[in-house]
């Protein structure tokens, strides 16, 4: 079993889920908003944002991989599960539990952006700035972590460790 190290707390994770939530909620007052999950890392985080948000939000659900079961990422994208709606006028906030070097974002960004969105926006749970290869816009933002590789709240090791309520460096 590997070793963990616990990186973020249960109870800092939910203050700053909160504090995104408000601000998510403030920006698109009047508007509806389409949450997009990317599958599965991001569920954790998309649930706990979506129930802290007092206004009506659709739920949308992507699947994209590009670590294969590895520590780090191979650089092939595969969409496994896209959208199957138009998002013509919608205003869509991508929901991701990690970004390092950007690619993937970059990739869903403008494939999104060509069904005709009223707006695309990012949210992650996680950021490796250091790690950025592509120039991905993070609009919101919960916690800026070094380079190591993390599991826990949704982030899995071979699809374990996913329920951890803490977000933990696998040592």
């Amino acid at each position: 079993m590997e070793e963990l190290k616990i990186l973020i707390d249960e109870k800092t994770i939910q203050d700053k889920v909160d504090e995104l939530a408000k601000q998510i909620e403030k920006d698109y007052q009047g508007k509806e908003l389409t949450l997009v999950c990317i599958l599965k890392g991001s569920t954790v985080f998309m649930v706990d944002l979506a129930r802290k948000m007092n206004k009506k939000i659709k739920f949308a659900f992507m699947q994209v991989s590009s670590y294969g079961g590895e520590k780090i990422s191979s650089g092939k994208i595969n969409l496994k599960l896209d959208l199957p709606d138009s998002l013509e006028g919608e205003n869509i906030l991508i929901i991701e539990d990690i970004i390092d070097t950007g690619r993937t974002l970059s990739y869903l960004i403008k494939h999104l952006e060509t069904k005709n969105p009223e707006s695309v926006k990012l949210c992650t749970l996680l950021d490796k700035p250091e790690r950025r290869e592509y120039d991905v816009k993070v609009d919101y933002v919960g916690f800026q972590i070094p380079d190591k590789f993390v599991v826990g709240y949704g982030l899995d090791y071979n699809e374990n460790y996913r329920n951890l309520p803490y977000v933990a460096e696998v040592e």
